[in-house]
């Protein structure tokens, strides 16, 4: 026999939920109020048969126990949550870059300090890949093919070969996605009843 603490540890069950953005969540009914840096987040929640309070789940970490909230929040009130662990490390931060201060003698426009504080233009050097995550241009022609059948929701192949032609030789003067699906909307789309 086991005592009536670990019984009820057997006796649970997991249910997924998302935690809504006032950081609750509704289980048979019954709302529990979880932590707010779970807001937004898909848990697993997990509530036995002789349990009043529910325990959540989020990767690998576990959260609760989480006991019912009472009624709703009356009106002009708010209720604000206790500060989570990432709430005071940017209250932190915060505090650390209101210490950071320039003197106010750097601000002023006196002369001498423009002698000592030379009027150079700050070094630059341009992104060598514009679109590093081929948000604006297709990554490869194949690529760009399987875009154009999603978007016209058909293979290419029954298209005719003259549109299947010029796209291909579009498709070799550039993969840029603005200019491939404006090709596409002029003339493929307008063909394609026909």
């Amino acid at each position: 026999m086991c005592d009536w603490d670990r019984f009820c540890t057997f006796a649970r069950e997991p249910e997924q939920r998302t935690v809504g953005a006032d950081a609750r969540v509704s289980l048979d009914g019954v709302r529990y109020e979880l932590d707010p840096d779970l807001v937004g987040e898909r848990v697993i929640l997990w509530f036995g048969l002789f349990d009043d309070q529910i325990f959540a789940e989020h990767g690998e970490r576990r959260y609760g126990p989480y006991r019912p909230v009472g009624g709703p929040i009356p009106l002009h009130r708010y209720r604000r949550f206790k500060k989570t662990d990432t709430d005071e490390r940017a209250d932190r931060i915060g505090a650390l870059a209101d210490g950071l201060a320039l003197p106010r003698e750097a601000l002023t426009d006196r002369p001498e300090l423009k002698q000592a504080w030379p009027a150079t233009a700050p070094a630059s050097q341009p992104f060598r890949d514009p679109d590093p995550f081929h948000q604006l241009a297709f990554a490869n022609p194949i690529e760009a093919k399987l875009a154009v059948a999603d978007h016209l929701g058909l293979a290419l192949a029954k298209l005719p070969s003259e549109q299947i032609e010029a796209l291909n030789a579009l498709l070799a003067k550039t993969l840029v996605k603005a200019e491939i699906f404006a090709h596409v909307r002029a003339h493929i789309e307008p063909h394609r009843g026909r």
